[in-house]
């Protein structure tokens, strides 16, 4: 297991590669930040989409943390958009954003696992 440091310098590396706030060019990935996506866990979500979009270098993809999307319940909610097509995700944990990144940003394909029509309100 890595220093709390180490995993600072990993993270403060990843953010420096990925562009937090800028154009609205290529893909966009929004997570939930208010209050309660952070309670919901949120905050370990957004730093493995940093990580994860710098370690495979998709440098056309931006990362921004967003404040309430307004379903606390289903929270953390991250969107993805992509031009016109906006893909809404509920219920992300770390594993689910490892998915996400995967199937979703690098594979094209939604994951329909976490889709927020797949949860009732």
């Amino acid at each position: 297991m890595k220093s709390l440091d180490d995993l600072k310098k990993i993270r403060d590396a990843a953010q420096s590669k990925v562009q937090m706030r800028g154009k609205n060019e290529g893909i966009r990935v929004l997570v939930g930040m208010a209050t309660c996506g952070i309670s919901a866990g949120a905050r370990p979500v957004m730093n493995k989409f940093v990580e994860k979009i710098a370690e495979y270098n998709l440098d056309k993809i931006t990362v921004t943390p967003v404040g309430c999307i307004g379903e606390c319940a289903i929270e953390p909610i991250v969107e993805i958009l992509q031009g016109e097509n906006r893909t809404t995700y509920c219920r992300v944990d770390v594993e689910a954003t490892e998915r996400i990144i995967k199937e979703h940003l690098i594979g094209g394909k939604v994951v329909s696992d976490y889709v927020i029509g797949k949860y009732r309100l």
